[in-house]
């Protein structure tokens, strides 16, 4: 596209000349200044083309730039165009992302903080990917817990350790299937006690650092890429990622949630440089302006990004950065989770403290609660549901790749969003081809264009049912990343385990495409497709 409006370009400087060439020959003379002036137009544009390319490679070749951005003597439109850059930072320094899209809602979260302290919390062994179904659990019920005692841990794994996110009574253990553990629900104290670490220096080597927080239980914070599992102690990554910005739908700002807490976030990621001989590497916002705890982060390599969502998604950056595969991996650190780590090593406490962002149409006063990890849903929208709500989907996490959840349920782990979404239990007759109401969508049978930064009110109706799984192009139209969606999807099914190497299966996991799911013409349930696929690969080894 970008070769085309250069030579769009370059066409239209070129037609003054020809018009007066037309005013001053004629016939056979006029015929050879036009094809002339083509053919050195045409020479020109492959010169300047093949130069731009080999600037790229030679920049990537000599360590200068991973993917040869901001090199080259032809700028893209982007960075020709590029406005509202963030302060301080060149437009070389930002991955300018073209493919993706935004949802924009209503039920943004004020910024503003309420206190949430509700009276149970809870930890569910089943927002760990990969672990057993029957951990080991070390209390029963009845007995009391201080924040950071452990509560259980994988059999296959037991120097992991998950503890207790606050003090109080052990009042259930509830089972699920086949008996397999479902979540350990502690009665909170109205005064949160911790239990006492005695932290290592960071200048005490890197055994020493991993074992503390194994011990402390914060280890289960560390994701690993590929799978996205709980990262293993053994392991040495190559480098770690952290994002500070979410663009998903109505997610939190983290540069709201860090303010006060900048040197607990300082010390986790000098915590996470004592991890890795590689770079920490902190992704932020090339569209505006990021709190001072991340723009002025010490010890780390800044990327900026700029784009739509899932220009946020930390999986994103890694395919820019420093890409995974079977044999290399890396590490990613959610912000909260940075600043937990980093309050471990200030003064030897589990603070599991969560700034959750609760969101959603159906809600009153949207905004920020502070709580625990595993709140309980209900305690988080005590007084907020609308009198006028109906029908109503409750959601840990964000729209497009949340968990749907009971208000007896908790808050998962690793999410600091809680979302409200009325239910879309109703079939819409001709819907597409009727005047309807605006609603978000990628399809140009819409006219969403014109409606500017027009917040909609969106429902859970998928509005068409599952149809045949055809090729169609859109997913390549929201997805930033160099690999092909749709036919790694057909090659899980087909459990070709080549072709899911081949087609980039390491780089994803279900957040990245949670947006091509939302555009799917076809209906098809992608998260769900590619963990079966991420699962399969990870249990071949």
């Amino acid at each position: 596209m970008r070769n085309l409006r250069l030579f769009s370009s370059l066409l239209l400087l070129l037609l003054p000349a020809m018009g007066y060439a037309q005013s001053v020959a004629s016939g056979s003379d006029l015929t050879q200044i036009v094809v002339t002036s083509l053919v050195v137009l045409f020479l020109i544009i492959i010169v300047m083309l093949v130069a731009n390319s080999f600037m790229k490679v030679e920049a990537q070749s000599m360590g200068v730039s991973k993917t040869g951005q901001g090199f080259g003597i032809l700028p893209s439109m982007d960075q020709l165009f590029a406005k509202d850059l963030p302060r301080g930072v060149d437009k070389n320094d930002v991955h300018f992302l073209r493919q993706g899209f935004d949802l924009n809602l209503q039920g943004d979260a004020e910024k503003r903080v309420i206190p949430r302290v509700g009276k149970t919390y809870a930890v569910k062994p089943t927002n760990f990917i990969g672990m057993s179904p029957i951990p080991k659990v070390e209390p029963e019920v009845g007995s009391t817990v201080l924040a950071g005692d452990v509560l259980f841990f994988d059999k296959k794994n037991p120097d992991v350790k998950y503890v207790a996110p606050v003090s109080g009574e052990v009042i259930e253990i509830n089972r699920g299937e086949k008996r397999s553990i479902a979540s350990i629900v502690i009665l909170a104290d109205k005064e949160i006690s911790h239990k006492k670490h005695n932290a290592p220096a960071l200048t005490g080597g890197r055994q020493a650092i991993v074992d503390f927080m194994l011990e402390a239980g914060v280890w289960p914070m560390l994701r690993q890429r590929p799978y996205n599992v709980v990262a293993k102690p053994t392991d040495v990554p190559k480098s770690i990622f952290v994002s500070t910005f979410d663009s998903a739908p109505l997610a939190p700002d983290l540069s709201f949630v860090v303010q006060g807490r900048d040197a607990a976030f300082q010390i986790g990621l000098d915590v996470l440089n004592a991890l890795t001989p590689g770079d920490v590497n902190l992704g932020l916002d090339g569209s505006a302006n990021s709190a001072k705890a991340f723009s002025q982060a010490k010890g780390v390599k800044k990327h900026y990004f700029r784009g739509q969502h899932p220009a946020g998604n930390v999986g994103i950056h890694i395919h820019h950065v420093d890409p995974v595969s079977a044999d290399q991996v890396v590490w990613t650190v959610g912000v909260q989770d940075v600043i937990t780590i980093g309050q471990l090593f200030l003064d030897g406490t589990y603070d599991a403290t969560r700034y959750v962002a609760v969101t959603g149409a159906e809600l009153k006063n949207p905004a920020y609660a502070k709580t625990y990890i595993g709140a309980k849903v209900s305690d988080l929208l005590e007084d907020q549901v609308t009198s006028d709500a109906g029908n109503i989907r409750i959601i840990s996490g964000d729209v497009l790749s949340g968990q749907k959840v009971g208000a007896d349920d908790y808050l998962n782990f690793y999410d600091d969003q809680l979302t409200e979404l009325e239910e879309g239990d109703y079939y819409e007759l001709f819907g597409w081809l009727l005047p309807i109401a605006p609603r978000p969508s990628t399809s140009g049978t819409f006219p969403n264009i014109l409606y500017g930064d027009y917040k909609f009110k969106a429902d859970t109706n998928s509005h068409g049912e599952k149809r045949a799984f055809v090729l169609t192009g859109h997913y390549e139209k929201v997805l930033p990343m160099d690999v092909l969606p749709q036919e790694l999807m057909k090659a899980i099914m087909a459990n070709d385990f080549e072709r899911m190497e081949g087609l980039g299966i390491y780089e994803l996991v279900e957040e990245d495409v949670a947006i091509c799911e939302f555009t799917c013409v076809s209906k098809q349930p992608l998260q769900s497709i590619l963990r079966e696929g991420l699962d399969v690969m990870r249990e071949q080894g």
